[in-house]
């Protein structure tokens, strides 16, 4: 496989690891760029996904139109390696489960620029969801063994597919070659014997990593390291003077409806233009068909700015709702 020329320009990254980019300052967002790769013979979507670190679920969004399994040799395909930042403090590990992504960041060494690591996941299923909330490592094992809950024995056996009391660590492990207790009772990080559910709602809860890149992180994390598990499909943030705003399909066991995407849209958009005070003009074009159709890829909404202007103020936002069909009897932020 080879790289054809970058789509935009590779931001930030001057590290040693694909998945590894110098972090922006405060006032910036966005890391990394999208690129293009061209198959050979023997590619399938699902290989190259793995080999560059990307979800099942992006990268089969990201090429719609390419077979998953048989792409063909000299077939073009996107590599969806750009993104927004979470809102979330830039320390320890953040997870955003919409994104089905993680996101590391390591303590600034001395004389290095400060760097940010993503890498995707999978999380657990709308039966079995992965839990919100602020949580850290509290333990960690290199080639754990498992134990199944009992609620779990019960559903395999069920489908007549039965599991031991006690799973030995090996090829047949699910938690693979390495795991990461959290402090939330119950739930891991942790490697998997079936990398293709990676970026996928497959799991029993648990947050499920590609071999190569828990092998990467696992050493890196300290017990007691921080981690904020979020609830952002839209996130939004600056790169330079232009404001990006990036949209993935809602979690169905949250609100999920056009009214409650625009909610999010909102509070994104709140947290961007508040640490900018810079004026500009949105295309509500761009927002209205990323709300429509998400893309999960950063999309440009500025169009500029008249710095005359005023930045936009809770009015905008009042007249931003009717514009794009929500009821006006709902509290406006802003």
């Amino acid at each position: 496989m080879k790289i054809v020329a970058p789509l935009i320009p590779l931001l930030f990254s001057t590290s040693v690891f694909a998945a590894t980019f110098d972090l922006p300052s405060e006032h910036f967002d966005v890391i990394g760029a999208v690129t293009v790769v061209q198959t050979t013979y023997e590619d399938t979507l699902l290989d190259i996904a793995r080999r560059k670190s990307i979800g099942q679920d992006q990268m089969e969004r990201a090429n719609p139109n390419v077979d998953r399994w048989l792409p063909g040799e000299g077939t073009q395909v996107v590599v969806p390696s750009h993104y927004i930042l979470p809102r979330a403090p830039r320390q320890g590990l953040v997870l955003n489960l919409p994104e089905m992504r993680m996101y590391y960041f390591p303590p600034k060494k001395p004389g290095q620029p400060a760097q940010v690591q993503t890498y995707p996941i999978g999380i657990g299923r709308m039966d079995w969801a992965t839990p919100l909330g602020v949580a850290k490592i509290t333990g960690k094992v290199k080639d754990p063994t498992w134990t199944p809950p009992e609620s779990i024995r019960r559903e395999h056996a069920a489908k007549g597919d039965p599991l031991p009391a006690i799973v030995p660590a090996g090829p047949d492990n699910p938690l693979g070659r390495y795991a990461m207790r959290l402090s939330i009772p119950g739930y891991l990080i942790h490697s998997t014997n079936k990398p293709l559910g990676v970026g996928m709602r497959v799991s029993h809860g648990c947050i499920r990593m590609l071999p190569d890149d828990i092998e990467r992180l696992f050493p890196q994390l300290p017990v007691g390291t921080p981690v904020n598990i979020v609830n952002q499909p839209v996130k939004a943030g600056w790169h330079g003077g232009k404001l990006y705003i990036e949209v993935h399909p809602p979690l169905e066991e949250y609100p999920n409806d056009r009214g409650s995407m625009v909610e999010e849209m909102m509070l994104a958009l709140d947290d961007a233009m508040a640490r900018r005070s810079v004026a500009t003009v949105l295309d509500n074009a761009v927002i209205d068909a990323q709300l429509n159709n998400p893309t999960g890829l950063p999309a440009v909404i500025s169009t500029g700015g008249d710095a005359s202007k005023r930045p936009l103020s809770g009015r905008f936002w009042r007249v931003w709702r009717l514009m794009l069909g929500l009821d006006s009897g709902r509290q406006c932020l802003g």
